[in-house]
């Protein structure tokens, strides 16, 4: 079995040395943690990739919860995206849901198509309020760079979802269970021996990370305890 992932969330460029010194492979990089995480400027992600060597996944989400907005704001995004992209970032995080609970498709395609068909990203926890998550899969089966699911199993968190992230790993070669779960949201060490025994390699913690709480910046031990318990056989 591969070693594990192990995703940090980081604010910033002290978060990003800190997850790096403590053992993570890959930052998803934020702004505005009150929100559950939006978009950074372009400024924060350039003094990310200055600090640390390990890929960096940039959320695309201009504000609180799983709607696109309207067509001005979508535009806005994709502007933020190509900004983004003429900095460097070659890997995303985004993720949006219809009124019908669906996924957006043309929210999707417009962020995937202004990042281009190279990059890679992931579909974030869209997936856990969605109002059918097998179809939104078969929606989003087959997208260019789509290459991993953040999920919880459940809106509730992984202590509710755990029973669906472990069946969902045991379709891995269906049709649009091809890509990774990266398991987060709720998320305890607790629950790392039994996902891992399910074949699931990739994790993802923020607050976990930060033991003072989202104030405080990344601590490296905290990170450091979490990539021993992901490496132990």
């Amino acid at each position: 079995m591969s070693r594990p992932i192990l995703e940090v969330i980081a604010l910033g460029p002290q978060d990003a040395a800190a997850a790096r010194a403590g053992g993570a492979d890959r930052l998803e990089l934020v702004s505005d943690m009150a929100a559950d995480g939006l978009t950074p400027a372009r400024e924060t992600f350039a003094a990310v990739r200055a600090a640390v060597d390990i890929p960096v996944r940039v959320m695309l989400r201009a504000a609180d919860g799983f709607a696109a907005g309207g067509a001005a704001a979508l535009e806005e995004l994709c502007e933020r995206a190509r900004a983004l992209c003429a900095e460097g970032a070659e890997e995303f995080v985004l993720g949006f849901l219809a009124e019908d609970g669906r996924a957006d498709l043309a929210a999707v395609e417009a962020l995937t198509e202004a990042i281009g068909p190279r990059a890679r990203w992931t579909f974030h926890r869209a997936l856990d309020r969605a109002a059918d998550r097998e179809a939104v899969r078969r929606q989003l089966a087959g997208r260019p760079g789509l290459d991993t699911y953040l999920t919880a199993g459940s809106a509730a968190g992984v202590d509710e979802g755990l029973a669906t992230l472990l069946a969902e790993a045991a379709r891995g070669d269906e049709p649009g269970y091809e890509p990774r779960l990266l398991v987060g949201g709720g998320l305890r060490l607790t629950h790392v021996p039994v996902l891992r025994a399910a074949g699931i390699d990739a994790f993802h913690i923020g607050g976990a990370a930060r033991p003072a709480g989202w104030d405080s910046p990344v601590d490296p031990a905290a990170v450091r305890a979490w990539r021993e318990a992901l490496d132990r056989p």
